[in-house]
Protein backbone atom coordinates (compact mmCIF):
# COMPACT_ATOMS: atom_id res chain seq x y z
CA UNK A 1 0.00 0.00 0.00
CA UNK A 2 3.00 2.34 0.50
CA UNK A 3 3.21 4.01 -2.89
CA UNK A 4 4.20 7.07 -4.85
CA UNK A 5 1.28 9.47 -5.24
CA UNK A 6 0.56 12.78 -6.88
CA UNK A 7 -0.38 15.67 -4.65
CA UNK A 8 -3.58 16.22 -6.63
CA UNK A 9 -4.81 12.65 -6.06
CA UNK A 10 -3.92 12.76 -2.36
CA UNK A 11 -5.79 16.05 -1.89
CA UNK A 12 -8.82 15.02 -3.96
CA UNK A 13 -9.34 11.92 -1.83
CA UNK A 14 -9.86 14.11 1.27
CA UNK A 15 -12.53 16.28 -0.38
CA UNK A 16 -14.53 13.58 -2.15
CA UNK A 17 -14.99 11.58 1.04
CA UNK A 18 -16.61 14.55 2.78
CA UNK A 19 -19.11 15.51 0.09
CA UNK A 20 -20.33 11.93 -0.29
CA UNK A 21 -22.08 11.90 3.11
CA UNK A 22 -24.08 15.10 2.74
CA UNK A 23 -27.49 13.47 1.98
CA UNK A 24 -27.29 11.23 5.05
CA UNK A 25 -26.28 14.12 7.29
CA UNK A 26 -29.08 16.34 5.99
CA UNK A 27 -31.60 13.63 6.88
CA UNK A 28 -30.18 13.27 10.41
CA UNK A 29 -30.34 17.04 10.98
CA UNK A 30 -33.97 17.11 9.87
CA UNK A 31 -34.86 14.25 12.22
CA UNK A 32 -33.27 15.93 15.23
CA UNK A 33 -34.90 19.24 14.35
CA UNK A 34 -38.37 17.69 14.35
CA UNK A 35 -37.94 14.93 16.94
CA UNK A 36 -35.66 16.38 19.61
CA UNK A 37 -34.60 14.00 22.38
CA UNK A 38 -36.73 11.18 20.99
CA UNK A 39 -34.87 11.36 17.68
CA UNK A 40 -31.52 11.42 19.50
CA UNK A 41 -32.37 8.23 21.41
CA UNK A 42 -33.56 6.52 18.20
CA UNK A 43 -30.42 7.52 16.31
CA UNK A 44 -28.22 6.43 19.21
CA UNK A 45 -29.89 3.03 19.13
CA UNK A 46 -29.43 2.82 15.36
CA UNK A 47 -25.83 4.00 15.03
CA UNK A 48 -24.26 3.16 18.39
CA UNK A 49 -26.27 0.11 19.38
CA UNK A 50 -27.09 1.66 22.76
CA UNK A 51 -30.63 1.57 24.10
CA UNK A 52 -30.77 4.41 26.62
CA UNK A 53 -33.55 6.22 28.45
CA UNK A 54 -31.70 9.53 28.73
CA UNK A 55 -28.81 11.23 27.01
CA UNK A 56 -27.73 13.23 30.09
CA UNK A 57 -24.70 11.90 31.97
CA UNK A 58 -25.38 12.33 35.69
CA UNK A 59 -23.01 13.14 38.55
CA UNK A 60 -23.10 9.55 39.81
CA UNK A 61 -21.71 8.33 36.47
CA UNK A 62 -18.89 10.87 36.67
CA UNK A 63 -18.11 9.79 40.23
CA UNK A 64 -18.05 6.14 39.13
CA UNK A 65 -15.62 7.07 36.34
CA UNK A 66 -13.07 8.27 38.90
CA UNK A 67 -13.17 4.84 40.54
CA UNK A 68 -12.70 3.13 37.17
CA UNK A 69 -9.60 5.13 36.21
CA UNK A 70 -6.23 4.57 37.86
CA UNK A 71 -4.73 7.22 40.11
CA UNK A 72 -1.76 7.40 37.76
CA UNK A 73 -3.92 8.24 34.74
CA UNK A 74 -5.88 10.83 36.74
CA UNK A 75 -2.63 12.46 37.87
CA UNK A 76 -1.38 12.60 34.28
CA UNK A 77 -4.64 14.11 33.07
CA UNK A 78 -4.28 16.81 35.73
CA UNK A 79 -0.69 17.41 34.57
CA UNK A 80 -1.83 17.66 30.94
CA UNK A 81 -4.58 20.08 31.98
CA UNK A 82 -1.96 22.29 33.64
CA UNK A 83 0.32 22.30 30.59
CA UNK A 84 -2.49 23.01 28.14
CA UNK A 85 -3.88 25.73 30.43
CA UNK A 86 -0.47 27.37 30.73
CA UNK A 87 -0.08 27.69 26.95
CA UNK A 88 -3.62 28.96 26.41
CA UNK A 89 -3.33 31.52 29.21
CA UNK A 90 -0.58 33.10 27.12
CA UNK A 91 -3.13 33.62 24.33
CA UNK A 92 -5.73 35.33 26.50
CA UNK A 93 -6.45 38.81 25.11
CA UNK A 94 -6.83 41.93 27.21
CA UNK A 95 -10.41 42.55 28.24
CA UNK A 96 -10.09 46.09 26.92
CA UNK A 97 -7.38 48.06 25.16
CA UNK A 98 -7.59 51.71 24.13
CA UNK A 99 -5.18 53.86 22.18
CA UNK A 100 -5.31 57.59 21.42
CA UNK A 101 -4.48 57.46 17.72
CA UNK A 102 -4.63 61.25 17.34
CA UNK A 103 -5.72 64.10 19.61
CA UNK A 104 -9.33 63.61 20.62
CA UNK A 105 -9.67 60.18 18.96
CA UNK A 106 -9.41 57.10 21.18
CA UNK A 107 -9.93 53.69 19.55
CA UNK A 108 -9.79 50.22 20.98
CA UNK A 109 -11.19 46.70 21.29
CA UNK A 110 -13.15 45.00 24.05
CA UNK A 111 -12.93 41.21 24.23
CA UNK A 112 -15.83 39.31 25.77
CA UNK A 113 -16.21 35.52 26.08
CA UNK A 114 -19.10 33.64 24.53
CA UNK A 115 -21.88 32.64 26.93
CA UNK A 116 -22.37 28.98 25.93
CA UNK A 117 -20.40 26.62 23.70
CA UNK A 118 -20.63 22.97 22.79
CA UNK A 119 -17.72 20.59 22.28
CA UNK A 120 -17.85 17.36 20.33
CA UNK A 121 -15.59 14.65 21.75
CA UNK A 122 -15.10 11.63 19.45
CA UNK A 123 -15.43 8.08 20.71
CA UNK A 124 -15.83 4.63 19.30
CA UNK A 125 -12.36 3.46 18.26
CA UNK A 126 -10.50 5.00 21.21
CA UNK A 127 -10.89 7.03 24.38
CA UNK A 128 -10.26 10.66 23.49
CA UNK A 129 -9.75 12.14 26.93
CA UNK A 130 -7.08 14.40 25.47
CA UNK A 131 -9.59 15.91 23.05
CA UNK A 132 -11.92 16.68 25.95
CA UNK A 133 -9.10 18.72 27.47
CA UNK A 134 -8.16 20.42 24.19
CA UNK A 135 -11.71 21.47 23.31
CA UNK A 136 -12.76 22.81 26.69
CA UNK A 137 -9.67 24.28 28.37
CA UNK A 138 -9.41 27.21 25.91
CA UNK A 139 -13.10 27.95 26.54
CA UNK A 140 -12.55 27.87 30.29
CA UNK A 141 -9.51 30.15 29.99
CA UNK A 142 -11.52 32.55 27.81
CA UNK A 143 -14.21 32.76 30.49
CA UNK A 144 -17.10 30.98 28.74
CA UNK A 145 -19.95 30.65 31.24
CA UNK A 146 -21.46 27.33 30.13
CA UNK A 147 -19.64 24.43 28.46
CA UNK A 148 -21.42 21.28 27.31
CA UNK A 149 -19.91 18.20 25.72
CA UNK A 150 -21.41 15.51 23.51
CA UNK A 151 -19.70 12.17 22.94
CA UNK A 152 -20.87 8.82 21.53
CA UNK A 153 -21.99 6.26 24.13
CA UNK A 154 -20.68 4.50 26.01
CA UNK A 155 -18.37 7.35 27.03
CA UNK A 156 -15.13 6.00 28.45
CA UNK A 157 -14.50 6.68 32.15
CA UNK A 158 -11.19 8.35 31.28
CA UNK A 159 -12.94 10.82 28.99
CA UNK A 160 -15.53 11.61 31.66
CA UNK A 161 -12.75 12.25 34.17
CA UNK A 162 -10.99 14.55 31.70
CA UNK A 163 -14.20 16.50 31.13
CA UNK A 164 -14.62 16.93 34.87
CA UNK A 165 -11.01 18.06 35.34
CA UNK A 166 -11.44 20.60 32.55
CA UNK A 167 -14.55 22.07 34.20
CA UNK A 168 -17.27 20.93 31.79
CA UNK A 169 -20.77 21.83 33.01
CA UNK A 170 -22.91 19.30 31.10
CA UNK A 171 -22.18 15.99 29.37
CA UNK A 172 -24.50 14.20 26.95
CA UNK A 173 -24.04 10.66 25.67
CA UNK A 174 -24.84 11.26 22.03
CA UNK A 175 -22.53 11.20 19.05
CA UNK A 176 -22.31 11.66 15.32
CA UNK A 177 -24.07 14.23 13.19
CA UNK A 178 -27.06 14.01 15.55
CA UNK A 179 -24.97 15.46 18.40
CA UNK A 180 -23.98 18.44 16.26
CA UNK A 181 -27.61 18.98 15.28
CA UNK A 182 -28.71 18.84 18.91
CA UNK A 183 -26.19 21.44 20.05
CA UNK A 184 -26.97 23.75 17.14
CA UNK A 185 -30.76 23.44 17.12
CA UNK A 186 -31.45 22.55 20.75
CA UNK A 187 -33.67 19.78 22.12
CA UNK A 188 -35.70 19.27 25.30
CA UNK A 189 -32.48 18.38 27.17
CA UNK A 190 -29.77 20.33 25.34
CA UNK A 191 -29.94 24.10 25.19
CA UNK A 192 -28.63 25.58 21.92
CA UNK A 193 -25.02 26.79 21.92
CA UNK A 194 -23.40 29.76 20.23
CA UNK A 195 -20.45 27.81 18.89
CA UNK A 196 -19.54 24.16 18.30
CA UNK A 197 -15.94 22.97 18.39
CA UNK A 198 -14.16 19.65 18.17
CA UNK A 199 -13.06 17.05 15.64
CA UNK A 200 -15.02 14.09 14.35
CA UNK A 201 -15.56 11.79 11.42
CA UNK A 202 -16.80 13.02 8.05
CA UNK A 203 -20.44 12.89 9.22
CA UNK A 204 -19.66 15.16 12.16
CA UNK A 205 -17.64 17.52 9.98
CA UNK A 206 -20.38 17.77 7.36
CA UNK A 207 -22.99 18.44 10.05
CA UNK A 208 -20.89 21.29 11.44
CA UNK A 209 -20.57 22.83 7.99
CA UNK A 210 -24.30 22.53 7.26
CA UNK A 211 -25.36 24.08 10.57
CA UNK A 212 -23.14 27.16 10.52
CA UNK A 213 -26.20 29.35 10.12
CA UNK A 214 -27.45 28.19 13.53
CA UNK A 215 -24.21 27.95 15.50
CA UNK A 216 -20.74 29.18 14.66
CA UNK A 217 -18.11 26.45 14.31
CA UNK A 218 -14.38 26.36 14.80
CA UNK A 219 -13.52 24.89 11.37
CA UNK A 220 -13.87 21.60 9.49
CA UNK A 221 -11.93 19.05 11.56
CA UNK A 222 -12.30 15.56 10.18
CA UNK A 223 -10.14 12.42 10.08
CA UNK A 224 -6.55 12.96 11.15
CA UNK A 225 -3.80 13.69 8.65
CA UNK A 226 -0.07 14.33 8.60
CA UNK A 227 2.44 15.55 6.06
CA UNK A 228 6.11 14.91 6.76
CA UNK A 229 8.70 17.04 4.96
CA UNK A 230 12.06 15.28 5.15
CA UNK A 231 15.54 15.47 3.67
CA UNK A 232 18.47 13.04 3.80
CA UNK A 233 19.09 13.83 7.48
CA UNK A 234 15.75 12.34 8.56
CA UNK A 235 15.45 9.06 10.41
CA UNK A 236 13.03 6.75 8.57
CA UNK A 237 11.87 5.00 11.74
CA UNK A 238 10.76 8.36 13.20
CA UNK A 239 8.83 9.23 10.05
CA UNK A 240 7.09 5.87 10.00
CA UNK A 241 6.23 6.19 13.69
CA UNK A 242 4.59 9.60 13.16
CA UNK A 243 2.62 8.37 10.14
CA UNK A 244 1.33 5.35 12.03
CA UNK A 245 0.48 7.44 15.09
CA UNK A 246 -1.94 9.56 13.04
CA UNK A 247 -3.14 6.68 10.85
CA UNK A 248 -4.34 4.63 13.83
CA UNK A 249 -7.06 7.21 14.55
CA UNK A 250 -9.29 6.34 11.62
CA UNK A 251 -9.37 4.23 8.43
CA UNK A 252 -9.84 7.52 6.55
CA UNK A 253 -6.74 9.15 8.07
CA UNK A 254 -4.40 10.51 5.40
CA UNK A 255 -0.61 10.68 5.45
CA UNK A 256 1.95 12.00 2.99
CA UNK A 257 5.75 12.02 2.93
CA UNK A 258 7.34 14.78 0.85
CA UNK A 259 11.08 14.31 0.55
CA UNK A 260 14.09 15.47 -1.39
CA UNK A 261 15.83 12.13 -0.78
CA UNK A 262 14.78 9.49 -3.38
CA UNK A 263 16.08 6.68 -1.17
CA UNK A 264 14.08 7.62 1.92
CA UNK A 265 10.59 6.32 0.95
CA UNK A 266 11.84 2.75 0.60
CA UNK A 267 13.36 2.82 4.10
CA UNK A 268 10.20 4.36 5.57
CA UNK A 269 8.10 1.70 3.87
CA UNK A 270 10.00 -1.10 5.63
CA UNK A 271 9.35 0.49 9.02
CA UNK A 272 5.69 0.98 8.15
CA UNK A 273 5.33 -2.71 7.33
CA UNK A 274 6.86 -3.67 10.66
CA UNK A 275 4.75 -1.19 12.58
CA UNK A 276 1.50 -2.36 11.01
CA UNK A 277 2.37 -5.99 11.61
CA UNK A 278 3.12 -5.39 15.28
CA UNK A 279 0.18 -3.08 16.01
CA UNK A 280 -3.02 -4.04 17.80
CA UNK A 281 -4.80 -1.61 15.46
CA UNK A 282 -3.39 -3.19 12.32
CA UNK A 283 -6.73 -3.40 10.54
CA UNK A 284 -7.30 0.37 10.87
CA UNK A 285 -3.71 1.07 9.82
CA UNK A 286 -3.99 -1.08 6.70
CA UNK A 287 -7.09 0.81 5.56
CA UNK A 288 -5.49 4.16 6.33
CA UNK A 289 -2.53 3.16 4.15
CA UNK A 290 -4.88 3.45 1.17
CA UNK A 291 -4.83 7.22 1.84
CA UNK A 292 -1.07 7.29 2.37
CA UNK A 293 1.87 7.74 0.06
CA UNK A 294 5.04 9.61 -0.77
CA UNK A 295 6.21 12.24 -3.21
CA UNK A 296 9.83 12.97 -4.18
CA UNK A 297 10.48 16.68 -4.72
CA UNK A 298 13.17 18.01 -7.04
CA UNK A 299 14.36 20.58 -4.48
CA UNK A 300 13.61 21.89 -1.02
CA UNK A 301 11.86 24.89 -2.59
CA UNK A 302 9.60 22.51 -4.52
CA UNK A 303 9.00 20.48 -1.36
CA UNK A 304 7.99 23.56 0.63
CA UNK A 305 5.58 24.69 -2.06
CA UNK A 306 4.10 21.18 -2.15
CA UNK A 307 3.38 21.09 1.59
CA UNK A 308 1.89 24.59 1.41
CA UNK A 309 -0.54 23.36 -1.23
CA UNK A 310 -1.35 20.30 0.91
CA UNK A 311 -2.21 22.55 3.89
CA UNK A 312 -2.12 19.62 6.27
CA UNK A 313 -3.48 19.34 9.78
CA UNK A 314 -0.06 18.26 11.10
CA UNK A 315 3.20 19.19 9.37
CA UNK A 316 6.40 17.56 10.61
CA UNK A 317 9.64 19.18 9.42
CA UNK A 318 12.25 16.45 9.77
CA UNK A 319 15.02 18.31 8.00
CA UNK A 320 18.53 19.47 8.84
CA UNK A 321 17.44 23.13 9.18
CA UNK A 322 13.82 23.10 10.40
CA UNK A 323 13.84 26.76 11.48
CA UNK A 324 15.06 27.81 8.04
CA UNK A 325 12.29 25.82 6.35
CA UNK A 326 9.66 27.12 8.78
CA UNK A 327 9.93 30.64 7.34
CA UNK A 328 8.58 29.30 4.04
CA UNK A 329 5.57 27.54 5.55
CA UNK A 330 2.26 29.35 5.04
CA UNK A 331 -0.38 26.65 5.38
CA UNK A 332 -0.48 24.12 8.22
CA UNK A 333 -2.62 23.47 11.27
CA UNK A 334 0.38 22.79 13.50
CA UNK A 335 4.09 22.54 12.71
CA UNK A 336 6.53 20.22 14.50
CA UNK A 337 10.17 21.19 14.15
CA UNK A 338 12.93 18.59 14.08
CA UNK A 339 13.17 14.85 14.52
CA UNK A 340 12.35 14.80 18.22
CA UNK A 341 9.18 16.90 18.04
CA UNK A 342 6.85 13.93 17.81
CA UNK A 343 3.36 14.93 16.70
CA UNK A 344 2.05 12.97 19.69
CA UNK A 345 3.60 15.63 21.96
CA UNK A 346 1.08 18.12 20.62
CA UNK A 347 -1.66 15.52 20.79
CA UNK A 348 -1.34 15.18 24.53
CA UNK A 349 0.70 17.38 26.77
CA UNK A 350 3.17 19.86 25.29
CA UNK A 351 0.43 22.48 25.64
CA UNK A 352 -0.51 23.43 22.09
CA UNK A 353 -3.96 22.46 20.87
CA UNK A 354 -4.53 19.34 18.79
CA UNK A 355 -7.93 20.40 17.41
CA UNK A 356 -6.86 21.54 13.95
CA UNK A 357 -8.32 22.11 10.48
CA UNK A 358 -8.11 19.17 8.09
CA UNK A 359 -8.77 18.46 4.39
CA UNK A 360 -6.83 21.52 3.24
CA UNK A 361 -8.76 24.00 5.37
CA UNK A 362 -5.51 25.08 7.03
CA UNK A 363 -5.23 27.41 4.04
CA UNK A 364 -7.87 29.64 5.64
CA UNK A 365 -8.43 28.47 9.24
CA UNK A 366 -6.29 28.45 12.38
CA UNK A 367 -6.27 25.73 15.03
CA UNK A 368 -8.43 25.96 18.14
CA UNK A 369 -7.32 28.62 20.63
CA UNK A 370 -8.69 31.06 23.18
CA UNK A 371 -9.73 33.58 20.52
CA UNK A 372 -12.25 31.08 19.16
CA UNK A 373 -14.27 31.59 22.31
CA UNK A 374 -14.17 35.40 22.38
CA UNK A 375 -16.05 38.13 20.60
CA UNK A 376 -14.25 41.35 19.72
CA UNK A 377 -16.12 44.64 19.89
CA UNK A 378 -14.53 47.84 18.63
CA UNK A 379 -14.72 50.87 20.92
CA UNK A 380 -14.23 54.54 20.14
CA UNK A 381 -14.28 57.76 22.13
CA UNK A 382 -14.19 60.95 20.08
CA UNK A 383 -14.04 64.41 21.63
CA UNK A 384 -15.32 67.61 19.99
CA UNK A 385 -11.76 68.40 18.92
CA UNK A 386 -11.35 64.93 17.47
CA UNK A 387 -14.62 65.22 15.54
CA UNK A 388 -13.51 68.55 14.12
CA UNK A 389 -10.29 66.98 12.84
CA UNK A 390 -12.10 64.33 10.78
CA UNK A 391 -15.42 66.08 10.19
CA UNK A 392 -14.70 67.42 6.70
CA UNK A 393 -13.63 63.97 5.51
CA UNK A 394 -16.74 62.25 6.92
CA UNK A 395 -19.16 64.83 5.55
CA UNK A 396 -17.58 64.83 2.10
CA UNK A 397 -17.67 61.05 1.71
CA UNK A 398 -21.22 60.77 3.10
CA UNK A 399 -22.53 63.45 0.75
CA UNK A 400 -20.77 61.84 -2.21
CA UNK A 401 -22.52 58.59 -1.37
CA UNK A 402 -25.85 60.37 -1.21
CA UNK A 403 -26.30 59.71 2.50
CA UNK A 404 -27.15 63.18 3.73
CA UNK A 405 -28.34 62.06 7.17
CA UNK A 406 -24.91 60.62 7.86
CA UNK A 407 -23.29 63.92 7.00
CA UNK A 408 -25.81 65.87 9.07
CA UNK A 409 -25.21 63.69 12.15
CA UNK A 410 -21.63 64.99 12.13
CA UNK A 411 -22.39 68.52 10.99
CA UNK A 412 -24.98 69.15 13.73
CA UNK A 413 -22.39 68.33 16.36
CA UNK A 414 -19.75 70.56 14.79
CA UNK A 415 -22.20 73.47 14.64
CA UNK A 416 -23.50 73.07 18.20
CA UNK A 417 -22.44 75.57 20.86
Amino acid sequence: MWKAVSLEDWMENRVSELSSVRPVVEEIIARVGSGGDRALLELTRRYDGVDAESILVGEEEVEAAYHAVSDKVIANLIEADARISRFHELQKPKELWLEEVEPGVVLGVRNTPLDRIGAYIPGGRAAYASTALMCTIPARVAGVRSICCCSPPPISPMTLVAMDIAGVDEVYAVGGAQAIAAMALGTESILPVQKIVGPGNIYVTMAKMLLRDRAEIDFPAGPSEIVVLADDSARPEFIAADILAQAEHDPRAASLLVTTDPGLPGQVGLHLETGIRDSERGEILEKAMENTGYLVAASMEHAVETVNRAAAEHLSLQVADPMGVLHGIRNAGAVFLGSYSAVACGDYASGTNHVLPTAGYAQVYSGLDVQHFCKRTTVQLITRDGLERMGDTIEAIAEAEGLDAHARSVRIRRQSS
